[in-house]
């Protein structure tokens, strides 16, 4: 499955990338194919590991939060591609994308 996500904490003003940076982290530690855009954070593996991860980005944010005085309130945005048995999609959608788009330019 694939699983775009943002992870966003509440109260702590306009400047959140410190927190984001938090939540990507875990994300990257977790050794799941990942990748991070100005939107999202996306995460391909199976339903409970990918699922556990985004849990503990939330938690990450969280607590970096409530550490910096703020209320602990945090925005979750998530977005779920689930094809089982479907392996290597983080890359392959794109490249399929890019496959069309240079097709219509020949």
């Amino acid at each position: 499955m694939l699983v775009a996500f943002s992870v966003t904490p509440l109260g702590v003003g306009e400047e959140v990338g410190a927190y984001v940076a938090d939540a990507v982290r875990i994300v990257r530690e977790s050794g799941l194919p990942n990748r991070t855009d100005a939107m999202f954070t996306t995460i391909e593996g199976e339903w409970d590991e990918v699922l556990a991860v985004v849990k503990r980005a939330y938690e990450a944010v969280q607590q970096s939060a409530q550490q910096d005085g703020a209320a602990g309130r945090v925005s979750l945005v998530l977005k779920a591609d689930i094809r089982p048995g479907v392996t290597g999609a983080l890359e392959a959608k794109v490249a399929t994308v890019e496959r069309y788009l240079a097709e219509s330019q020949a």
